[in-house]
């Protein structure tokens, strides 16, 4: 982002976990409370990012292995006379899916369990630096109306 910016920013999608990168604007005087705050956020971001990349490389590696093994059992190549790649229906494939699915149940419950926590922080700190914020805004109020 330009130097002159003060906000975030949002890239185009991760080619691995399909998540928007986000480049956090740090104010010149962040406070210790905000800055704990940017880097829950940062934190909660890498986390869901190394999640979502692993689990994607997982996931298309393991379809295109049963794929595979589908096609060969019934005698056919990953790619057909013309040379596209040949698919399965829809019923194979959700054979798949709901295999793939109950097979990573417990890594989904877990980080699930995880985004909720890191939410739940982030929440909160979100609470305690708008109030912050207001209060300094109120100081600032009262002292100029003292003046």
């Amino acid at each position: 982002p330009p130097a002159h910016s003060h906000s975030d920013w949002i890239g185009p999608p991760d080619k691995h976990s399909n998540l928007r990168p986000i480049i956090f604007y740090v104010p010149p005087e962040e406070s210790a409370l905000e800055r704990r705050l940017r880097e829950a956020r940062q934190e909660a971001q890498a986390s869901n990012q190394r999640f979502w990349a692993l689990h994607n490389r997982a996931f298309h590696q393991e379809k295109e292995e049963f794929i595979y093994s589908r096609l060969k059992a019934k005698g056919l190549e990953m790619r057909d006379e013309s040379g596209r790649k040949v698919t399965l229906n829809a019923e194979e494939m959700a054979e798949f899916y709901k295999d793939f699915l109950s097979k990573n149940l417990k890594k989904h419950l877990q980080y699930n369990r995880d985004w909720y926590k890191r939410n739940f922080t982030i929440t909160f700190l979100m609470g305690q630096v708008a109030l912050m914020r207001a209060l300094r805004w109120l100081r600032r109020r009262k002292k100029n109306v003292e003046q």
